[in-house]
């Protein structure tokens, strides 16, 4: 089992930051639907601490407050998807060498649990809420980003 205790501050900061990251890329695929979406990352993360059992990798990650650099993002500027990808990638490697297949697997689906839950949080497009998408195509494009950036999928 692994636990936070396994890692330094800097990749913990890392593992523990790239779900936020994950769900900050869909908040900005499409205009429309921040505040949604943004409720909707939140929800997620609440529900989590909630359902305590994931493994105890993913407990502790869910007691630990997710943290980024606003001054990284403003100088992302419109390169926001590169800045989600290489912070998922870097957690990616930091898992892939310190935590459980099953942990890994564990981490990659809370991941896109994040992304796809703030995707759908808001309908793109339509007229006054009839009609639209669930999930745009922008945020389709934004999901195969991140999956592409967990590696294989898990597992099961």
């Amino acid at each position: 089992m692994t636990r936070k205790a396994d890692f330094n501050a800097e990749e913990w900061a890392s593992v523990v930051s790239a779900p936020l990251y994950a769900g900050l890329r869909m908040i900005s695929a499409d205009r429309g639907g921040t505040l949604r979406e943004s409720l909707a990352l939140g929800r997620v993360y609440q529900e989590g601490r909630a359902a305590h059992g994931h493994g105890e990798l993913l407990d502790e990650l869910m007691n630990s407050p997710p943290s980024m650099d606003p001054a990284h993002l403003s100088e992302a500027g419109d390169r926001i998807a590169d800045v989600v990808t290489e912070r998922i990638r870097d957690a990616m490697r930091i898992l892939e060498a310190k935590a459980t297949p099953q942990e890994i697997d564990a981490y990659k689906r809370f991941v896109m649990t994040v992304a796809q839950e703030v995707a759908g949080a808001h309908k793109e497009g339509g007229f006054l809420g009839i009609g639209g998408k669930p999930v745009s195509d922008a945020e389709n494009q934004a999901l195969d980003e991140i999956s592409t950036a967990l590696g294989s999928p898990p597992a099961s």
